[in-house]
């Protein structure tokens, strides 16, 4: 397994003081505890919720009102939304780490980020258990109605915005040729993210006094949750374009090609801050805009896609593909996955199942990418590396291929009218719906057992005892190999 560098500087943290040096190392671990600690959160609520529907399990546990429906929101928001964008934000401190000489300007700002974010989590967490709160299961941003939420909330998007803002303060006004490629993707993502809070921001404005209903958080999180798709695909093109040149080499993938891919990826969003002008808010025609927007998603993962196999095959002419490679198993199945969930997208006519199979292909295509990119390079970055063992492998395979066959059987039964966003038992399903059902659960199982082991293998590594504290350029090989300007082809 090659180590690789995002940058052209010496490492993370390669300038500065032993007390600045340190204080990036701390902040980058926190931002990587935040991110898989959110990732376990989701699986208890997970557990909680099969649980729940357990007949007379309310006889011997007293479940708040209406839990079954908060507990799907807050397994949806920590194991999508939070897991993403905190993965977002170490990736983001690591570009504003290489990138700096002597270390960062604006430094506090990061670690006040994570501080905010780890405060958000129990404003979150709590409503589920309030009796008087109430879910909305809206797209994208699903909402309990409370208070505490809705704090929780502002405190997460504001947490999750200050690296994002230092990174840009740092980066400053630098030609594109003179960016780093995790510079130049982290700065494009944080692009992004600034978008997507300034379109919920101006949804806000537009619905203010609303009831707080599934229509008001519809309408709040349209925009911005079609724009956050841009950051999710962002963050698994720069998964595959950094673990292709992982395993397979820097001459694998022309980094100029990488480079235009997210320039395009950020141009694209672009137009969502007009959409809130150009046409009447939270009409149809505006609905449909974001709606549509998001298909242009396509053009940079395509050119990634294209690029990508071309290197595989070239590398396969060559000599045997490292399988053995955690890496490498990453990158081949993030594809697969997100390119099936995307097909499926083409395929819905309905209000069935195919839509929960199409989405969740593609954020399992996200996934695995995030996956690869923890083990093979964010915790080699914390000195934690994990060795690329058949535990490690396994996880992989487990998850990516679980998550293809529950996605598959999730369109199986849609095909035969299977409704989406009901529990078992609470719909009449025909044979072929229940097969595909079946498929489902069988293929979630193994996604789960594979999570699970994921889960366990970083938080392990993110919590043992370290020797002495070499710093941070003690992990400075496995991000200096890799030119990050022009000339690192």
């Amino acid at each position: 397994m090659t180590d690789v560098a995002f940058d052209a500087h010496d490492g993370i943290g390669a300038g500065g003081t032993a007390d600045v040096r340190r204080r990036m190392r701390d902040e980058l671990r926190q931002w990587a505890i935040l991110a898989v600690g959110s990732l376990a959160i989701a699986g208890v609520f997970a557990f909680m919720l099969a649980v729940s529907r357990l007949p007379g399990i309310e006889r011997v546990l007293p479940w708040p009102t209406g839990f079954f429906a908060k507990g799907l929101v807050i397994h949806v928001v920590f194991s999508l939304v939070v897991w993403f964008l905190t993965t977002f934000a170490l990736l983001a401190s690591i570009a504003t780490l290489n990138a700096t000489e002597e270390g960062p300007r604006l430094a506090s700002l990061g670690a006040t980020g994570a501080h905010l974010v780890a405060l958000a989590f129990p404003f979150l967490l709590a409503p589920a258990f309030f009796n008087d709160s109430v879910a909305s299961l809206n797209n994208y941003v699903p909402v309990i109605v409370h208070r505490s939420y809705y704090l929780g909330l502002l405190l997460f998007g504001l947490g999750i915005a200050l690296p994002a803002v230092r990174l840009l303060a740092n980066v400053g006004a630098r030609r594109l040729q003179d960016f780093g490629h995790l510079a130049l993707a982290m700065s494009a993502g944080a692009v992004i993210y600034i978008i997507a809070l300034t379109c919920i921001a101006l949804a806000l404005s537009l619905s203010w006094g609303s009831e707080p209903g599934r229509t008001f958080h519809e309408h709040l999180f349209w925009g911005g949750g079609h724009v956050l798709q841009f950051l999710y695909a962002l963050l698994m093109l720069t998964g595959w374009f950094v673990l292709l040149r992982s395993s397979l080499g820097e001459t694998s993938f022309d980094a100029d090609v990488f480079r235009l891919a997210i320039v395009l990826l950020a141009a694209f969003t672009l137009p969502a801050v007009f959409f809130y002008k150009v046409f009447e808010p939270f009409s149809p025609l505006q609905t449909e805009a974001f709606r549509r927007l998001q298909f242009v998603v396509a053009l940079p993962s395509l050119i990634i896609a294209v690029g990508g196999l071309s290197g595989v095959l070239a590398a396969r002419r060559r000599g045997p593909l490292p399988w053995h490679d955690p890496g490498f198993l990453a990158l081949v199945l993030s594809p697969i996955v997100f390119g099936a969930g995307g097909i499926m997208g083409l395929m819905i006519t309905g209000s069935d199942t195919r839509t929960p199979a199409h989405y969740h292909g593609t954020i399992a295509g996200v996934n695995l990418a995030l996956m690869g990119l923890f083990l093979v390079h964010c915790l080699p970055a914390l000195g934690r590396s994990v060795p690329p063992s058949r535990t490690v492998r396994a996880q992989i395979l487990l998850f990516g291929f679980g998550q293809l066959v529950a996605c598959l059987g999730l369109f199986w039964a849609g095909g035969y009218g299977a409704p989406r966003k009901m529990p078992a038992g609470a719909a009449h399903l025909v044979d072929g719906a229940v097969i595909g059902m079946y498929l489902h659960g069988v293929g979630a199982l193994f996604a789960v057992i594979g999570g699970v082991l994921f889960v366990s293998t970083v938080a392990r590594a993110l919590l043992r005892q370290q020797p002495a504290a070499p710093g941070i350029n003690s992990a400075a090989g496995s991000l200096t190999q890799i030119k990050g300007r022009r000339g690192g082809r």
